[in-house]
């Protein structure tokens, strides 16, 4: 009964920005590490930034320096800040959070997802 909701996503002329959010919904649970993945047409789906509880974050070589993961945790609420953004970054735009119940780690199906698109 938890749900991931992503929102934000948008068609934009490169070297723009979107910011992403995700909202975890439900109830009875906990989260720990927070993180964004991606997916574009014809590929994997890809780690792009991750933070944990405690704010430390990490972020694929490609997106370093141009995105921003943060996330607030009385929200149960994850972002994502994507500036300068490529024609390369269209994708598919899935968060995910490591969620637990009484004391054991459990998983949720991915969410629906939102799609940026970046033209050049």
């Amino acid at each position: 009964q938890v749900q991931l909701v992503e929102s934000g996503g948008g068609l934009v002329q490169a070297g723009g920005s979107l910011r992403l959010s995700c909202a975890v919904s439900g109830s009875d649970f906990s989260i720990n590490a927070m993180a964004w993945y991606r997916q574009a047409p014809g590929k994997q789906r890809e780690l792009v930034a991750s933070i944990t509880s405690g704010g430390r974050t990490n972020y694929v070589d490609s997106v370093k320096g141009r995105f921003t993961i943060s996330r607030d945790n009385a929200k149960n609420a994850v972002y994502l800040q994507m500036n300068s953004l490529r024609p390369e970054d269209t994708a598919v735009y899935y968060c995910h959070a490591d969620l637990s119940r009484g004391g054991s780690y459990f998983f949720e199906d991915w969410g629906q997802g939102t799609h940026a698109t970046v033209s050049s």
